[in-house]
């Protein structure tokens, strides 16, 4: 079902890989439109920092709570089916939601759940989708697929939708879920449609459980001297991150006075970032001689990138700081889901998924109440200086993978369980 040639060459548009990509994008769309959203209407509701990081925190809780469980279940079931089965769960709440905001019924309390009931859904829908990808491309065309699917949607969720949000908001401020409702069942309907067979599993022993299975994703995880250590820098980044986006919305409205349309531009910036670092992602990679030194330099122009957002008080240093976080973001998203697709047996690739998305997204709540804090204690300016703190102990954190990374284009052999663990 993929058309691939050496050195990389992306999968085929036809088929599989095309729909997938199809229904990302437009999913990714209307959950832009929400995402931004939702943190402007937590502005309308309170100004309380705490509050609002709280919101962006409910929405991550669920990894700790479920991701595990999300994982072990993706390598169970059939992925395609789990996939529309969400969406389709996920498309009704928001519609519901969207019923509720319009009918002046918004709170805080409202926004708290609906993140954490979408979050808790995209524990199974996301591991499901990575241990997916590997079946409609082969493993030499996986770091190509991942980029094109990761470029679509920072072109479809962060460029086109974020400047409609002010329009729609200005309208009605039911219409941006309105919106992500219709694109979660378009989204539902074209991956329902994909004909794949069903990766054939081999029985499991009897007596066994998912508990086991998990802990043998958290083994395979802890023992793999590259995963590990890009798993333990990925927890860091998003408690950085975690404490920069929760208060993101206050940096730009309240510290530089720049309004909606700020937030937006700032966004917006973000992702002709992630669209820029979706074309270099391998670039980047082939030049630093492989992926974990490539996360090694993100790490790098990160930190630099926050310490300009936390101590020049201008518009202009805070979009320069977000388009160089957003295209290091997305070489940092690209090689970091590759290189975890390829070091990771086929039948545990949702529970590896999962252990490490568990591990490096706990950080985030964390980072969104810490961020909050910070932002009350010291101004809102300390938060984007905690992440960049977070960020160099994380480009510390890096250097033994990047001594014993795989280079770029290294056959999928090279990578085996036997030469990566120690």
């Amino acid at each position: 079902m993929a058309a691939v040639g050496t050195g990389g060459v992306g999968p085929a548009w036809r088929g599989g890989f095309g729909r997938l990509w199809s229904a990302a994008v437009i999913s990714r769309f209307g959950d832009a439109l929400r995402t931004t959203a939702l943190p402007l209407l937590a502005v309308q509701l309170t100004d309380e920092p705490l509050v609002i990081a709280s919101v962006t925190a409910c929405g991550y809780l669920p990894w700790l709570l479920f991701g595990l469980l999300g994982g072990a279940v993706a390598d169970r079931v059939d992925q395609r089916r789990a996939m529309w089965a969400v969406d389709t769960v996920r498309g009704l709440l928001v519609a519901a939601f969207a019923l509720a905001v319009g009918l002046g019924h918004a709170s805080v309390p409202l926004l708290l759940a609906l993140a954490f009931l979408l979050t808790t859904l995209q524990t199974l829908f996301d591991n499901a989708a990575t241990a997916l990808l590997p079946s409609l491309v082969a493993a030499e065309a996986l770091g190509g697929a991942n980029a094109r699917l990761m470029t679509g949607q920072q072109l479809a969720g962060g460029l086109l939708a974020g400047p409609f949000v002010p329009l729609l908001l200005g309208v009605g401020v039911f219409l941006p879920f309105a919106a992500d409702a219709g694109t979660y069942l378009l989204a539902a309907a074209l991956v329902a449609s994909l004909r794949i067979r069903p990766p054939e599993r081999p029985p499991r022993p009897a007596g066994d459980t998912l508990r086991a299975e998990i802990g043998a994703g958290l083994r395979h995880l802890w023992r793999d001297r590259v995963l590990r250590p890009i798993c333990l820098a990925t927890l860091l980044c998003n408690i950085g991150m975690g404490a920069l986006i929760a208060t993101l919305v206050l940096h730009v409205t309240r510290r530089l006075h720049a309004g909606t349309t700020g937030f937006a531009a700032a966004m917006t910036v973000y992702a002709l970032g992630s669209l820029a670092g979706g074309f270099l992602a391998r670039r980047i990679a082939r030049h630093t001689g492989g992926r974990a030194r490539a996360l090694l330099l993100c790490g790098v122009v990160q930190t630099v990138s926050l310490l300009l957002m936390g101590t020049v008080r201008h518009l202009g240093a805070l979009l320069a700081g977000m388009l160089l976080l957003g295209l290091m973001n997305m070489v940092w998203n690209v090689n970091q889901v590759t290189l975890m697709q390829q070091r990771s047996p086929a039948a545990m690739v949702g529970r590896i998924a999962a252990a490490f998305r568990t591990a490096s997204t706990s950080g985030a709540p964390v980072g969104a109440l810490l961020g909050g804090a910070a932002a009350r204690a010291f101004g809102l300016g300390a938060p984007a200086l905690l992440a960049a703190l977070l960020f160099a102990l994380a480009v510390a954190a890096l250097i033994p993978a990047a001594t014993a990374d795989v280079p770029v284009g290294a056959p999928r052999g090279e990578a085996t369980t036997a030469d990566v663990t120690s």
